[in-house]
C-alpha cells in the first residue's frame, strides 16, 4: 500500500444514530478520478451476515460523496444516500429465504463500512481495505425505557420515551408469525411515542392453557395501558401489520372497552370472520386460493378473495370512529391489501365516515413494510403459528421501490400518529395532515 493509500479517509456521519436517521458517507484523500467500491457488512442477532456494495469513481480531488455521487454498479445504482443499508442481501452462500430481524433491541445493528481500491464485486473478506468505519443504528434512542409486561397474563414489552410523561401510546400488533416482536415499537418510542409490543399469536398463556387468547386480552392491553401512571389514556392508537391489522380492525370498530384515538393498517385487510373467535379467524382464510411459483413459493395474496360482500365476512369499518391510516403495496404477493383498501374505502364512503380515511400506496413494494432502510426480502421462509412446516413465502416487491415505500410511510405514519395522537381540534388536525402527507409525495397518494 503506498503512502496515498495510507492517508484515506472514510467518515460516516453520524456514526451512530437512530435506523430510520440518514447518514453521510465520505472518501477523502484518495487519488483523483480513481475506481473504489463501498461495502457494507453486518452479522444478524442470528448469526447470519448481510453485505451490500456500489461502484464509485473519486472526483479529481479524489473524493467521493455517497450523498451526491452516483454509484455505477453494485447492490444499488444511482445517487442513493442510504443504499448501502437497504440494499443489504444474504452473503453470496447463505440459505435462501433469510430475513433481517433485530431480536435484541438494547444492543445496536453494528454495520463496518469500508473502502477498497478499484470495482470490486466479491472476495471482500480476503482484501485489505484503503479503511473502515463500525456504524451503530439503534431502535432505542438514549433515555428510551424497555419494561417487560406480563400482568393479566400478557405477553408484551412496554418502551417509554426519555422524560417523565405523560405519553401517548400505541399498541404494536405483528403478523402471522407469532412471537413477541420489539423493535418498531422501540423505535416508536425514540419518537416520543410509547408503544406496547404485544405477542397475541404465541404468548405465555397460549401455551400454558393449550388455545388462542380471546380478544378480552387485546383489551387487558389496552386497559393496562390506559392505567398506566406515564400513559395519557385518552390518547392510545393501534398499530397493525398482516395479519395484525385484522385483530387491530376487529377491535377498533366492536370492542367496547378500547376507544382508540386511531388506528393503522400496513399491508393488511378487513376481510375475516367477524362471528368467530381469534382460531376460527384464522380457520376461515380461504386456502383453495393458495398459488405455488415455479420456485416453489408460496403466494398467500388469494386468501381473502374475491373481497366477500357477505357482512359477517369483513369488518364493518362503515362504523369506524377514529381516524384510520391504511398503507398499501401494490406488489404484494402475500396478502390481497390493495383490493380490501378499495373496499375499505367503498364501505367507508357508503357510510359517511370516508373523511377518516387516508390511504398511502405504493407501486412495485412488496408485502413487508418495515422502518426505513431495512433491506427489501422478496421472499422469505415463514412457519405459520400451529404448524411444524417451513414454508417459502413471495412477498413481492421491487428492492428500489420498496426502500422508497418505507422511508415514505414511516414518515407519513409517524406525522398521522402525532397529529392524532398530540392535538386535540379535529378540523386543524385534517389540515396539517393533509398539508404534511402532501410532502415529499413521490409515490404516495392521498385518497
Amino acid at each position: 500500500m503506498d503512502e496515498k493509500h495510507c492517508c484515506v479517509q472514510l467518515l460516516v456521519n453520524p456514526s451512530r444514530g437512530l435506523v430510520d436517521e440518514q447518514f453521510v458517507i465520505l472518501v477523502q484523500n484518495t487519488s483523483p478520478c480513481s475506481q473504489l467500491t463501498l461495502h457494507s457488512l453486518h452479522q444478524c442477532d442470528d448469526g447470519h451476515s448481510w453485505d451490500a456494495f456500489a461502484h464509485y469513481m473519486s472526483d479529481a480531488a479524489g473524493n467521493v460523496n455517497v450523498s451526491k455521487d452516483c454509484s455505477l454498479g453494485g447492490t444499488y445504482c444511482g445517487i442513493e444516500p442510504m443504499g448501502l443499508l437497504w440494499s443489504l442481501r444474504p452473503v453470496p452462500g447463505s440459505q435462501p429465504g433469510l430475513r433481517m430481524r433485530k431480536k435484541n433491541v438494547e444492543l445496536p445493528m453494528v454495520v463496518t463500512v469500508s473502502v477498497y481500491q478499484g470495482h470490486r464485486k466479491e472476495g471482500f473478506a480476503d482484501q485489505v481495505p484503503l479503511a473502515s468505519v463500525v456504524v451503530e443504528r439503534w431502535y432505542m434512542a438514549p433515555g428510551v425505557h424497555r419494561i417487560p409486561v406480563t400482568e393479566g397474563g400478557l405477553t408484551a414489552t412496554l418502551f417509554l420515551p426519555t422524560g417523565p410523561g405523560p405519553f401517548p401510546a400505541v399498541l404494536d400488533l405483528w403478523g402471522g408469525g407469532g412471537q413477541l416482536v420489539e423493535y418498531r415499537a422501540a423505535l416508536l418510542a425514540s419518537h416520543g411515542i410509547a408503544a406496547l409490543a404485544l405477542d397475541y399469536l404465541t404468548a405465555k398463556i397460549i401455551m400454558k392453557m393449550g388455545k388462542h387468547v380471546s380478544y378480552t386480552y387485546f383489551e387487558t392491553a389496552y386497559k393496562y395501558l390506559q392505567e398506566h401512571p406515564q400513559i395519557l389514556g385518552s390518547r392510545i392508537a393501534m398499530l397493525g401489520f398482516s395479519f395484525g391489522t385484522s385483530v387491530v380492525l376487529r377491535m377498533a370498530v366492536y370492542s367496547e372497552v378500547m376507544k382508540l384515538r386511531c388506528v393503522v393498517c400496513v399491508s393488511g385487510s378487513h376481510v375475516q370472520a367477524v362471528d368467530k373467535d381469534l382460531e376460527g379467524m384464522l380457520g376461515s382464510l380461504n386456502v383453495s386460493n393458495t398459488r405455488v411459483t415455479e420456485n416453489n413459493e408460496i403466494i398467500w395474496r388469494g386468501l381473502v378473495l374475491p373481497i366477500p360482500t357477505d357482512p359477517l365476512k369483513k369488518v364493518d369499518v362503515g362504523r369506524l370512529q377514529c381516524p384510520l391510516l391504511v398503507i398499501v403495496a401494490e406488489d404484494d404477493q402475500n396478502l390481497a391489501a390493495q383490493e380490501s383498501a378499495n373496499d375499505v374505502k367503498e364501505m367507508m364512503e357508503r357510510a359517511g365516515n370516508s373523511h377518516l380515511l387516508t390511504v398511502l400506496s405504493y407501486p412495485d413494494a412488496g408485502h413487508l413494510i418495515e422502518p426505513p432502510y431495512s433491506p427489501h426480502v422478496r421472499s422469505s421462509k415463514f412457519k405459520p403459528v400451529g404448524t411444524n412446516e417451513t414454508v417459502m413465502l413471495l412477498l413481492g416487491g421491487e428492492p428500489v421501490a420498496h426502500s422508497r415505500a418505507q422511508e415514505d410511510s414511516w414518515k407519513k405514519l409517524l406525522v398521522f400518529l402525532r397529529v392524532n395522537l398530540l392535538s386535540g381540534n379535529a378540523e386543524e388536525d385534517q389540515e396539517l395532515m393533509e398539508a404534511l402527507l402532501l410532502q415529499k409525495g413521490r409515490q404516495a397518494r392521498l385518497v
